[in-house]
């Protein structure tokens, strides 16, 4: 096995080891300030990168995306000593919450108007302006082809890929199982990678 796979196993090896949030929700139901707190860990990670990846095109997303995932922690804060275990996976009711408050976000930036006239002052020690520009095209380019894919299959690549879920966890989260959404992983990234050539050889697919 090469290093990189074994960090690639290793990195997996300790993510299945952590419990699941279904485990955390109880525990945070049942005890006090320690577990409420790691539950809401788990769910801020998850959910920053959620709303990152669906909020990167916006204007001032990173901000915007820090906000949402607050948000979103704040709702599941406040839901948590009433909800009930039906069943049905504390994923899925964590991304039914981030999927809502992203898309109230984004309709307050729908309705916004733009300003022209704020002028930042601090010295800015991140990418220059050329690398922005990459940074951007490439991000842009990435929702474009989010955006052409079929609501599910978005939404696997979103928890998949920019929210770092594990088959299991994206499965709980959107009712599949572990298998199904490894072949619709699979299908949506070669859509994606279709989509992309067809672009580069001037298609507009």
């Amino acid at each position: 096995m090469t290093p990189g796979a074994e960090g690639m196993s290793a990195s997996a090896a300790l993510r299945d080891a952590r419990p699941d949030l279904s485990s955390l929700a109880r525990s945070a139901q049942q005890g006090g300030k320690p577990e409420v707190e790691a539950l809401l860990a788990r769910v801020r990670e998850i959910a920053h990168r959620y709303a990152r990846a669906r909020l990167a095109t916006y204007p001032g997303g990173q901000h915007l995306a820090d906000d949402v995932t607050q948000d979103i922690c704040l709702a599941i804060l406040g839901a948590l000593p009433r909800y009930r275990d039906t069943g049905r996976p504390f994923e899925a009711f964590v991304h039914g919450v981030a999927s809502r408050k992203v898309i109230d976000a984004q309709r307050a930036l729908s309705r916004a108007p733009v300003p022209t006239d704020e002028v930042r002052d601090e010295i800015d020690e991140g990418p220059t302006p050329e690398e922005k520009v990459v940074q951007w095209s490439e991000v842009a380019l990435a929702t474009k082809l989010l955006d052409r894919l079929p609501p599910k299959l978005r939404e696997v690549m979103l928890l998949r890929v920019a929210s770092g879920l594990s088959a299991e966890e994206t499965g709980a989260a959107l009712g599949m199982t572990a298998g199904a959404v490894r072949v619709a992983q699979h299908r949506a990234v070669t859509k994606m990678r279709a989509l992309a050539e067809r672009r580069g050889e001037g298609g507009h697919g």
